[in-house]
């Protein structure tokens, strides 16, 4: 209990009856098994997050990009610590995600991808190819 707390406790003391109807108001309804959490430790994202930067070093880190693309955050994905063959595997993955999602994904750098859901604006290109410069 917080001092704030304790101070409206001594001034205007609750009955019994009023805790009871503030507990059943602040019940969460209940998710789905599908929506349940896995584990325990919730990694929480500040509210005004647009874009989320991932650096994976196993596939199956991919599965925590696909959660934060479908809570329509665009994620930045690096590549680059994965062996050859699973970064492959997270880029196919991740293009199914984003096909559903009706989102976007952009190669943005050697083994660095940007992919967006479609709540969120991509605008313009980069180009990789060094022989084409203006």
């Amino acid at each position: 209990m917080s001092i704030g707390q304790k101070f409206k406790e001594f001034i205007a003391p609750m009955d019994e009856d009023d805790v009871l109807e503030v507990e059943q108001e602040e019940e969460s309804p209940s998710l789905s098994e599908y929506e349940q959490p896995k584990s325990k430790a919730i990694n929480r994202l500040p509210g005004d997050t647009k874009m989320v930067l991932f650096e994976p070093r196993s596939f199956d880190e991919a599965e925590e990009v696909a959660k934060r693309l479908k809570e329509n955050k665009a994620a930045v994905v690096n590549l680059h610590k994965l062996q050859r063959d699973y970064a492959q595997r997270t880029i196919d993955f991740l293009t199914g995600v984003i096909f559903a999602l009706d989102g976007t994904i952009q190669k943005i750098g050697h083994n660095v991808i940007l992919c967006a859901p479609r709540n969120v604006a991509v605008h313009g290109e980069i180009n990789l190819d060094a022989s084409e410069e203006d």
